[in-house]
């Protein structure tokens, strides 16, 4: 294994100072092109899906549990599928343990949730074995074939307006690799993170960067949190910068 040389500590700082130009021109790019997303055009999702939850049938717009936007990853878990009856495929599984706390997305009005072919049972079985908890349905009908996820995996972007349900992103292969945390679960939605930096296009809603953060199990709180006062001294000081 050739390494890299080992050099004084100024000499490495100045190699990362370099390499750090390059990472903030990458996050300028990830951020001009969540901008776009959120200038993508919306389908109408003129069929009635049907799944089947926890609590039994459930149609598109139930997945939605009242939120504005919906996030659904096509997991491969069914028979057929390496893993069957035990495990889900060994990749959406690696995606499933690295889902954030799905609360931080429901703060911002989004819903993110597993769809497979599965049986209820197997999956809850599945879930309790791996420690998942996000929600999980069975689909019984055509979705995955009408939204490209019937061979592969895939993430699928939904907004409502009243019962109107559109299609607003998709991606697969490796663009799903970077998915995980709610911020680039929310970069993939049509509003975004919602916040007052973001370019978006105009009365989309957006509220002061760091105010909406909370503690997964604090979001029914009301009024700033330490932890959210905290960010804001940090911002104001000029530790926090993007």
């Amino acid at each position: 294994m050739r390494t890299p040389p080992v050099v004084p500590k100024d000499e490495w700082e100045a190699a990362h100072a370099r390499l750090l130009v390059k990472e903030k021109e990458l996050t300028r790019a990830r951020d001009a092109l969540a901008a776009q997303r959120r200038r993508m055009p919306w389908l109408a999702v003129e069929e009635e899906y049907v799944f089947e939850g926890p609590r039994g049938r459930a149609t598109l717009l139930d997945l939605f549990e009242g939120r504005r936007q919906l996030i659904v990853y096509r997991a491969f878990f069914e028979p057929g599928v390496h893993g069957w009856p035990d495990h889900a495929c060994v990749g959406c599984s690696i995606m499933a343990d690295q889902v954030a706390d799905v609360a931080h997305l429901n703060a911002r009005d989004t819903t993110f949730v597993n769809v497979s072919r599965a049986p209820q049972a197997d999956i809850e079985r599945v879930k309790a074995r791996m420690g998942w908890t996000m929600p999980w349905y069975t689909m019984t009908d055509s979705f995955d074939a009408d939204f490209g996820v019937d061979q592969w995996h895939g993430t699928n972007v939904f907004i409502r307006d009243g019962e109107r349900v559109f299609r607003t992103y998709f991606v697969n292969g490796r663009g799903d690799e970077a998915l995980g945390s709610a911020w680039a679960y929310l970069d993939i939605t049509a509003l975004g993170r919602q916040e007052e930096w973001e370019d978006s296009p105009e009365g989309y809603p957006q509220t002061k960067p760091y105010e909406w953060w909370n503690w997964h199990d604090a979001y029914s709180d009301t009024g700033p949190t330490a932890g959210q006062e905290q960010v804001r001294r940090a911002v104001g000081s000029g530790l926090l910068e993007d």
